[in-house]
């Protein structure tokens, strides 16, 4: 008599539950920039509707709104980095118009080569970041603290020696100075296309948005930083130099306040000492809006980019829709809040999907 044998299959292996699979909508809708790609076309549409018969849909009008957005933009690109590493820049602001002036009172003063004076400029930004990092990390201090007190350092001592060494808070002539032409062609020429000027700060602000989102998606060193501000004692235990990576993104900003300086000193062929005075803020507000958390350890050099472009074309969509410009910072701050609340938004209900 045969007696019959249990079927034998393959064998069932354990489900990991730490794998699980995620539709390609969550995995899109929780990207950082998401919101912001949401807004930049809402708000597009609306200025198109409003303002379109007035120039905001012709390509002279897009060249301006994208100029005012690429300048803000190469900073909060800068910004938006140090935020997801768990940090603050305010003095962003002061670094630009010390910079711009440090360029126009060796160049137009002292008669240095324009160039020899922006290597003096980006030097003295890279100090004062790595300035702001090392007192960050030494005393353990906020860095919302350290760097608002930079920023009225830096430029109260702008206007001071500013006023010590020429009498003026303004100085000008930038354009008869050596290696001008140069410096033009570098950060201040244009593209003219379809009878509008493209300025090449767009190209600056592309490119810096290219690089920051290869470090953050394709390097080491931007898993570093997602580590620093998501869990920084968590990054030490596994070895991460949080130390030299906070520092390095405090140096970043310096710099990037730095380029926006040279744009702007060789497009005036001038410097002011208030000149960036807010803009450190401006700089945060297309972070934020871009869908970079304030706590850190969530965010994207893209969003920070379309950010920028919001408030670019916002700050000149009222223009062309001829409101009061007197209006622009309540749409701004508007703008700021609903922003937050739609990325909280979208990004909770994303998870819970």
């Amino acid at each position: 008599m045969s007696v019959s044998q249990p079927a034998v299959g393959r064998p069932v292996m354990p489900v990991d539950e730490r794998v699980a699979r995620t539709s390609p909508l969550r995995r899109l809708l929780v990207r950082p920039e998401m919101g912001a790609l949401a807004g930049s076309i809402a708000v597009w549409a609306f200025f198109a509707i409003v303002a379109g018969r007035n120039g905001f849909l012709t390509l002279a009008g897009t060249a301006t709104y994208l100029q005012v957005a690429a300048e803000l933009g190469i900073m909060a690109v800068a910004v938006a980095l140090l935020m997801i590493g768990g940090e603050f820049d305010l003095s962003i602001g002061s670094i630009l118009g010390a910079s711009g002036m440090i360029v126009s009172a060796l160049a137009v003063s002292l008669n240095w080569n324009v160039w020899l004076a922006m290597a003096v400029a980006f030097a003295f930004a890279l100090l004062v970041g790595f300035f702001n990092g090392y007192l960050v990390l030494r005393t353990g201090l906020p860095s919302f603290i350290v760097t608002l007190a930079t920023l009225y350092i830096v430029r109260g001592a702008t206007i001071g020696v500013t006023r010590l060494l020429t009498g003026r808070t303004q100085i000008g002539g930038l354009d008869k100075t050596a290696g001008f032409e140069s410096a033009r062609a570098a950060f201040a020429s244009t593209a003219t296309f379809g009878g509008a000027s493209f300025s090449i700060s767009i190209v600056w602000w592309l490119l810096v948005a290219g690089l920051a989102t290869w470090i953050l998606l394709r390097t080491p060193f931007g898993n570093w930083i997602f580590g620093c501000g998501g869990n920084v004692q968590a990054a030490r235990n596994v070895g991460v130099p949080v130390d030299r990576v906070k520092i390095a993104l405090f140096m970043g900003t310096a710099a990037a306040a730095c380029l926006v300086a040279l744009i702007q000193v060789v497009t005036f062929t001038g410097a002011d000492v208030l000149r960036g005075e807010g803009q450190e803020f401006y700089a945060i507000i297309a972070v934020v809006v871009g869908g970079t958390l304030l706590t850190g350890g969530y965010g994207s050099a893209v969003g920070a980019l379309l950010g920028a472009l919001i408030f670019g074309m916002v700050k000149q969509g009222i223009v062309f829709a001829r409101v009061d410009a007197d209006w622009f910072q309540v749409v701004l701050g508007a703008m700021l809040l609903i922003a937050v609340l739609v990325n909280r938004f979208v990004r909770n209900r994303a998870l819970r999907a």
